[in-house]
């Protein structure tokens, strides 16, 4: 919410915003029109980009004991089970499919995020 607050402070006072109060706009109209688009896409983009930070933290948690526990899938769960010692020596190919997943997801909830940010910039767009 501060993120946000901060952003619509920064958009609030810049000339656009200025140039459309000045002739007569009432504030819901400045609102919906200017400040409501570029905000948006601020979230949007803010969150695709911290879905991968959340992703390593369950990831990280369930592998120390600290996170879902046992009878709930997660990555974490699978990669805890596969790094188990006797498992480790006998069967060690167990530890690439939760691992590469989870690269892999983060990797491309990182890609949607930059896609996200280079299409829905507002400063980007062309009329």
């Amino acid at each position: 919410a501060r993120v946000i607050r901060g952003q619509v402070l920064s958009i609030k006072e810049q000339e656009f915003v200025q140039a459309v109060r000045a002739m007569g706009a009432n504030s819901f109209y400045i609102i919906v029109r200017h400040v409501l688009p570029q905000t948006a896409t601020y979230i949007i983009i803010s969150a695709t980009l911290a879905i991968p930070s959340f992703i390593i933290s369950e990831s990280v948690l369930s592998l120390i004991g600290l996170g879902i526990q046992q009878p709930d899938p997660s990555w974490g769960n699978m990669l805890s089970l596969a790094t188990n010692a006797s498992i480790l020596v006998l069967q060690p190919w167990l530890v690439w499919p939760p691992a590469l997943l989870i690269i892999l997801t983060v990797l491309a909830f990182n890609l949607l995020g930059d896609g996200l940010r280079d299409a829905l910039d507002p400063r980007n767009l062309q009329r």
